[in-house]
């Protein structure tokens, strides 16, 4: 985990992220790049004509932001934990989750971390958060970080699995970070979508993609909660007292997603402690 890319709006939420970020960073020897984005120019009237400059003072704005960053940076390297990381700063132009995503691959980075605040209703189901668009686009690990979570230090990570053979890259990542944050592992299996015979079978190959990626002191438990996925995953880690929720995503997009939704990002929309999501 070389390279964590951390987006901020300068918001209270963003911080915090922040400072996970920064929790993660001083324990992996990770390089922090901070990243703002001038959403204002992508929603800009393509027409002059319609477009007033007195609303939006552009050489303002970047010099606004260029000391906010700076003061983001020094504050974070004010603390005893943080005065070896590496922070770098940059300022993107355009639509917040397309820049994330731009960035990230450019700069090979091996992690987004972001503040969420979630979405609900209408506006979860048409628009979604920035945070889920980036969970949906991301060729790396995104860690959705709650407002209202606390430090970031687990101790109890909920691995939530299909156990179908796709799923083993999630726990490899799992296994990298248990090499960071030696945290237990809770591995839930919900329904049965790989038809296994037994609860068993299930077991074993739980227990067996464990060993091949590494993890080390895992449990196995099996849910049979049909109605709603995401509330059960939720449930269950409230019930362990898991500081982590990890998920491997398809990312799932257009049609697909309009049909099927994504379990990972309705879990990371609702819940009350980081949700780090993993593409396969």
């Amino acid at each position: 985990m070389k390279k964590i890319l951390v987006p901020t709006d300068f918001s209270d939420n963003s911080r915090h992220a922040l400072n996970v970020a920064a929790a993660i960073a001083a324990k992996a020897g990770s390089r922090i790049e901070i990243l703002h984005t001038n959403t204002a120019i992508a929603y800009a009237p393509p027409l002059p004509e319609y477009y007033t400059p007195a609303n939006f003072d552009t050489a303002e704005y970047y010099e606004t932001a260029a000391n906010e960053l700076f003061n983001m940076k020094s504050a974070l390297l004010d603390e005893k934990n943080n005065k070896d990381l590496e922070i770098i700063t940059r300022v993107e132009e355009g639509f917040l989750h397309t820049s994330i995503r731009g960035v990230a691959n450019k700069d090979t980075a091996d992690l987004v971390v972001m503040g969420t605040k979630g979405a609900t209703g209408a506006v979860e189901f048409f628009v979604g958060s920035n945070t889920e668009k980036v969970i949906r686009t991301a060729h790396c690990p995104v860690l959705a970080v709650p407002e209202t979570s606390g430090e970031f230090n687990p101790k109890v990570l909920v691995l939530s699995s299909t156990l179908r053979h796709d799923q083993l890259p999630a726990f490899h990542k799992v296994a990298e970070w248990q090499k960071v944050f030696p945290f237990e592992v809770r591995v839930l299996y919900l329904n049965n979508p790989a038809g296994f015979d037994s609860s068993h079978d299930i077991e074993k190959v739980a227990h067996d993609f464990c060993s091949q990626a590494g993890i080390k002191n895992a449990t196995v438990f099996i849910s049979g909660n049909t109605f709603n996925e995401a509330s059960s995953i939720l449930q269950f880690a409230d019930e362990q007292s898991a500081d982590l929720i990890a998920m491997a995503t398809h990312q799932r997009q257009g049609l697909s997603h309009l049909l099927f939704g994504s379990l990972t990002e309705d879990t990371a929309n609702h819940s009350d402690i980081p949700v780090l999501s993993i593409p396969i």
